[in-house]
């Protein structure tokens, strides 16, 4: 019988998309809130570098919202990102995550979004043959391709690790 979580609305949106997009993958269930890259990489046995979170920016002249694809093991360069946005941006906060995606911080998926939001995907992601995304759900987590991630993000693929 399947948890709570992995029936809530955020998670059959996410199971949706990735349908829509022609995956299937197994949706898991973490035995606590992955919040952080590393508490994900923890409960799956993988190495931080393998998680792809999914960061929020509000580009600032245009009010945009700007999904980053990044590995665990990185941080964004702002500089950088403003570069390819073409106006400076800053992260998120948690209300206009929630507004612009329809996820909570954590849960944030790499689909399944509640708008349009332009998407990068960090270059470095691509150095793993699996890699695990957010499902919807601070506690959700799926696997996939670098390839299929920038396929169903739509993502430019940039160089944008600090």
């Amino acid at each position: 019988m399947p948890s709570a979580v992995l029936s809530s609305p955020s998670v059959e949106r996410v199971r949706e998309a990735l349908a829509r997009a022609g995956l299937a993958p197994v949706i898991v269930e973490l035995p606590g809130a992955a919040r952080t890259a590393q508490a994900a990489a923890d409960f799956l046995g993988c190495d931080v570098a393998q998680i792809a979170n999914s960061l929020v920016f509000r580009a600032t002249s245009s009010d945009g919202a700007v999904l980053v694809m990044s590995s665990g093991a990185k941080r964004v360069d702002t500089e950088r990102l403003a570069a390819l946005l073409g106006e400076p941006g800053g992260k998120a906060n948690a209300e206009y995550v929630r507004q612009r995606t329809g996820f909570a911080i954590g849960g944030v998926a790499p689909v399944g979004h509640a708008g349009q939001l332009r998407a990068f995907v960090e270059k470095s992601l691509a150095a793993h043959r699996e890699i695990w995304a957010a499902a919807g759900h601070p506690h959700t987590v799926f696997r996939l391709s670098y390839e299929d991630l920038v396929r169903i993000t739509g993502g430019e693929q940039a160089d944008l690790a600090a």
